[in-house]
This record gives C-alpha cells, structure tokens and sequence, in this order.
C-alpha cells in the first residue's frame, strides 16, 4: 500500500510532499517528490506523524488496567489507539503486594499477546507525601523479596518502575530493577536534590510527570525537578494536557532539556474517551467534572481525561515555535523520545519500522490511524 501525502513528519525529516509504501505491518520505504508508483490511496492537503507512544496510562473507554483482565485492557488501547496512540504501555498504580501481583501476572499475559508494550509499577514505593491518586496506606519501602516476585511474575514484561527517592532501601532496589533490565523513573518523591541525584547516579533515567507529585523547587533546595531537568541521563515526562502544567512551563522544559528529552504523556485514566462521571483508579473513587479528574470530596487531579492527539496538538499549540517546527518538535516527544526513554521497539517513520502512523488534518485533529499496517481509524 503505498501513501502519499502534503507533509510526513518521519521524526528525522520533513518531506513535503512525501510517500510512504508500507508492506504488511512494515514501512518498506519512504521518501520525499514523485512517488515510484501510483499511490494506493492520495492523503491529500494531511500531515502524517508517527505513531504515538504512549508510555504512563492507566486505563481509557471506561475501562482500567487494575483490573488485568484481557477484555478491559483491550478496551482501554482500543479507545486510545482511536487517538494516534499505536504503542501503549499500561500503568499500575499503588496496591497491597498480592494485589499487585496479581495486575502483574495478568497484564503481563497482555504484553506476551501484543496489546501493550510493557508494564510500568507507579508505585507503591513512593512517597506518601506526594501520593496524588495513591493510596498512602499502602505504600511502601521497596522490599527485594517482592521486587523478585514482581520480576519472576512478570517474566521480562516490567519495562518501568517509578520509586521515591528518600524511602528506605531504594538504592538496593535501584541496582535491583536496572539489573533486571527495568528502567527506573524518580516520581511522586519529597526527594532533596541531593537524594535525587544519589538516585540518578545509582540508575534512574526517567523522572515521571515532571512537576506533579514531585517536591516543588526552592532557591535554597531545587529538589528533584532542578536535579532531574539538568542531567542529560534523564528523560522527563510532561502530562502536557492544559490541566497538569502551564504552557509556558512545557516551553521551558522543552528548552532547557533539549529535543531528545522530553516524553508528552496522558496519564488517562478511564474516564479517557467517556463522559463526565464517576470512575475508580485502584481502589479510589474519581469524579470527572468538566473532563478533569479529581479524586471525590478533594481538589487533587487523578489522572487525567487526555488522549495523545489531545497532548500533541497542545504542545504544537503552546510550543512557541513554528507550525512546522513545533510539530517536528512534538513528534519527537510524542513518539521518539518515550520510546527511546523505555527501550521500545520504536523509532519514528524509516525503513524497517513498523508501520504505525496518525494522518492529522489542518487543525491537528485524527484523520487516520495505521497500527502494524492496519487502519484502526480509516481515512475518508
């Protein structure tokens, strides 16, 4: 199937006009000018992205990944995949230890049959402090002995783990889980810069939804943002959805940690694609009030309602740039860099990739969506 359209954004290039001919569930070739046949099917005045990549969600279609049940996990990255997102990893938030043994050992089978990418633990070795939508009750110091029961029952499929950097023992836990080959993210942490940095130095790489649930910075203690934004080891994630952040902080972010660092995320939850209402997240209650998530009776965000295409289209928006740099910008930290970051199979629109692509209109809304060869949003 060979496609053409006014623009493809490839991750690396800009071709304008551009063509891509995708054998099977693979892009064969790609390129820029006169296609080297007649296009099966002319896009027409579109841009097309890569596919999203969408590392730090917890459910979407009212539907949760807490409850590791092969239906519900479909449901959550079909309704996500409607959006541009063609490679999902599924979060998990705090749970008692058998509990999340149990997410563990039934989302794991998801990853084995292709559904997600991987799982990543939101705790519950996090700080009660910045719980956010955690229960505090049920966090924890990391324990070595649970952590191998994770590893064994999730056999490899575990790609991230996010941990607080002050909790007793998580430097034994750091070297344990990078060991395994599970990439470690500073978050939900009143980390001090210093501890931030030991945790960095020890192994971390990813610092989940920067800002949020994190110690804010002081003059006299810059705390984990400082020490997380200026090591070029670390990837941040930004839940750039018009709730979580301030656009002129994703501006500064996006300067001041480069074009390889940045990951845009969702962190949806299942109200993701619904209607205001009531949702759970783990054992907690959520009211969804003018799409925004908070969890009942408080004023704390959980989660978010967000879809990828939602976050792209507000970082193109709020970049400050370009239109066309500010997309090239956004298909980086919407596709490229969370890849990278987790060490997924993905690396934008080139020869040999999969093909996974968002055909987007004028506006930036979804025109099309191509998982592994295959239309989940079909063109009109």
């Amino acid at each position: 199937m060979l496609l053409t359209a006014d623009a493809v954004h490839t991750g690396r290039e800009l071709l304008r006009p551009g063509w891509i001919d995708v054998s099977g569930a693979v892009v064969a070739a790609l390129g820029t000018g006169v296609p080297p046949r007649a296009a099966d099917r002319a896009l027409g005045p579109v841009t097309v992205v890569p596919g999203f990549v969408d590392t730090h969600f917890h459910g979407g279609g009212g539907a949760n990944f807490t409850a590791a049940d092969a239906a519900e996990t479909s449901a959550a990255v079909g309704t996500h995949a409607m959006h541009g997102t063609t490679t999902a990893v599924a979060s998990l938030v705090t749970a008692g230890p058998d509990e999340l043994l149990r997410q563990v050992t039934g989302l794991a089978a998801d990853v084995r049959a292709g559904v997600v990418a991987g799982i990543h633990l939101e705790g519950p070795w996090i700080s009660a402090a910045r719980c956010g939508a955690h229960d505090p009750a049920l966090m924890r110091d990391p324990d070595p002995a649970e952590i191998e029961r994770l590893l064994s029952a999730g056999d490899g499929t575990i790609r991230m783990v996010t941990i607080a950097p002050e909790r007793d023992g998580v430097m034994t836990a750091i070297a344990q889980l990078v060991d395994a080959g599970v990439v470690v993210a500073v978050g939900h942490t009143e980390a001090t810069y210093d501890q931030t940095r030991a945790a960095i130095d020890a192994g971390a790489t990813v610092g989940t939804h920067l800002f949020n649930a994190m110690r804010p910075i002081h003059h006299r203690e810059p705390g984990p943002i400082v020490a997380l934004l200026e090591d070029p080891r670390v990837t941040v994630e930004i839940i750039d959805d018009g709730v979580h952040v301030h656009p002129a902080l994703y501006r500064q972010v996006s300067r001041s940690a480069g074009p390889d660092r940045v990951s845009l995320i969702t962190d949806a939850m299942a109200a993701a694609g619904m209607s205001d209402g009531p949702y759970t997240l783990g054992a907690l209650t959520v009211d969804v009030v003018d799409a925004v998530a908070r969890i009942a009776g408080t004023d704390t965000i959980a989660g978010s309602t967000a879809t990828m295409d939602r976050v792209f289209r507000f970082a193109v928006e709020n970049s400050g740039l370009s239109r066309d740099e500010a997309i090239a910008q956004a298909v980086r930290q919407a596709s490229i860099n969370p890849a990278r970051a987790l060490g997924l199979p993905v690396d934008g629109l080139v020869a040999g990739a999969p093909a996974d692509l968002v055909v987007l209109d004028a506006e930036l809304a979804v025109a099309g969506v191509l998982r592994r060869g295959e239309w989940v949003v079909e063109p009109a």
